[in-house]
């Protein structure tokens, strides 16, 4: 469940998409510059994957995060690199951080948001999130995850509402999940 690997899989020199309110693609910048002060709006995905029991997977970022640091979030999320596609992206982080290839995504909506982290930096993103199943081993990435664990609908509210070391997108994510896509989401839980 939790076989480890360090493989260097991220940096802040890769370049970004940056996208304007209508996420149409307007230039190109580093990933540090992206989230320096208030952020610069560029193009982002987040996953959410169930496993036969209904359970979400989640991870813990690793503690070598610049922005939210040992904090919860949803599967995977990541930014697609200049000239790679959204789902190309996707696929590729799937693999790099957590060692799953050829999962089958759901695209359910797109939206915009930023949040500030501390004084160090912010989240500026036009995010897709897509949702989907998986039924094999995960191999977690120790410079991109601390830990990962599978937990149940109802589990994930109560902490959500108790605790505050949720990533602000994760919770923002979730909470359209539950009210805007149940029916999609039905699917997998």
């Amino acid at each position: 469940m939790s076989l480890q690997s360090r493989k260097i899989v991220s940096s802040d020199n890769e370049i970004l998409i940056l996208v304007d309110t209508e996420d149409r693609e307007i230039g190109h910048l580093s990933k540090f510059e992206c989230h320096k002060n208030e952020g610069i709006l560029h193009r982002a995905f987040s996953i959410f994957l169930f496993n036969d029991e209904g359970h979400l997977l989640i991870q813990k970022r690793s503690q070598q995060k610049r922005l939210w640091p040992l904090y919860w979030s949803n599967t995977c999320c990541s930014h697609p690199r200049q000239g790679e596609d959204i789902l190309g992206a996707a696929a590729r982080r799937l693999e790099d951080e957590l060692g799953i290839n050829g999962i089958n995504l759901e695209y359910l909506y797109k939206f915009s948001y930023q949040a500030s982290y501390k004084d160090i930096g912010s989240e500026h993103e036009m995010c897709s999130v897509f949702i989907g199943s998986i039924n094999e081993d995960v191999f977690f990435n120790t410079n991109e995850i601390e830990r990962i664990r599978f937990i149940d609908c109802e589990s994930l509210e109560k902490e959500m509402d108790l605790n505050s070391d949720f990533t602000p997108w994760f919770k923002m994510e979730w909470r359209t999940i539950k009210q805007q896509y149940f029916g999609e989401l039905a699917k997998y839980i």
